[in-house]
């Protein structure tokens, strides 16, 4: 199954931790993982967190400040949001396509201010203050089968059909003949659900499987590759992991 790489830290060590639980069996298909981040130690300087294009959607808590909540995602290219010196973030990252809630709501940039939408998120985030993350998991889960019950999160096969073979998908026309869908069907269905055209969502997916694959089997050549991670991750291959120790 897809499983996106994780993204940049400018911090790692024993002031930051990031942690993930996987998700109980009945919500595997649409949850990648619970994830947490936060600091243990105010930092002497601003955490930069380096975000990068997945076709995840993020249910995000603020632990430090309950109110403040959101539904995150990026499009194409990475971004990186300053965090500042202490934090306490806790989210959910759905699989993509499996948010059916209002595409609208979805923010690309740093969540400061509160939650104005209808997903109970400050109330589930006020339930997890103070535990330990393993013990948020449950909680997590009622949260999540709570938005499957009420529309906004639910099974995508034609997302889940492209993901689970995706290391054979090369090319948009690859991606219709595997779904068994004309080009137009496919960028219908996939814009619809998803809010990725075919052509950007295989952008994201190749770019993704380059951090477990060798790039000539994803692309004709270095120079091409290069040029796709750039545009979207921000750096080139050697840059990023020289910087973020991949």
């Amino acid at each position: 199954m897809y499983s996106p790489a994780q993204d940049g830290f400018s911090v790692r060590g024993a002031h930051v931790r990031y942690s993930e639980i996987q998700p109980p069996d009945d919500l595997a298909e649409v949850v990648h993982c619970f994830w947490e981040l936060r600091t243990l130690a105010a930092l002497p300087d601003d955490f930069q967190y380096h975000a990068l294009p997945d076709a995840c959607v993020n249910l995000l808590l603020n632990l430090d400040d309950t109110d403040i909540a959101g539904v995150t995602a990026l499009h194409t290219e990475a971004t990186t949001l300053n965090l500042g010196r202490s934090f306490h973030f806790v989210g959910v990252q759905l699989f993509p396509g499996v948010w059916q809630g209002d595409q609208a709501e979805i923010s690309s940039r740093y969540v400061g201010t509160p939650y104005r939408g209808a997903l109970p998120l400050a109330e589930t985030g006020q339930r997890l203050v103070g535990m330990n993350f393993e013990e948020m998991s449950p909680f997590l889960s009622e949260f999540l089968r709570w938005c499957i019950s009420h529309g906004f999160v639910g099974a995508n096969p034609l997302a889940a059909r492209i993901l689970k073979s995706v290391d054979s998908v090369r090319s948009v026309a690859d991606m219709a003949a595997l779904v068994e869908l004309s080009p137009r069907q496919l960028q219908r269905k996939l814009k619809k659900t998803t809010g990725f055209a075919p052509h950007d969502l295989l952008k994201v997916l190749r770019v993704q499987q380059s951090f477990r694959q060798h790039y000539l089997d994803l692309y004709a050549d270095q120079a091409h590759f290069t040029h796709a991670f750039r545009q979207a991750i921000g750096y080139t291959p050697v840059q990023y992991r020289k910087r973020f120790s991949v």
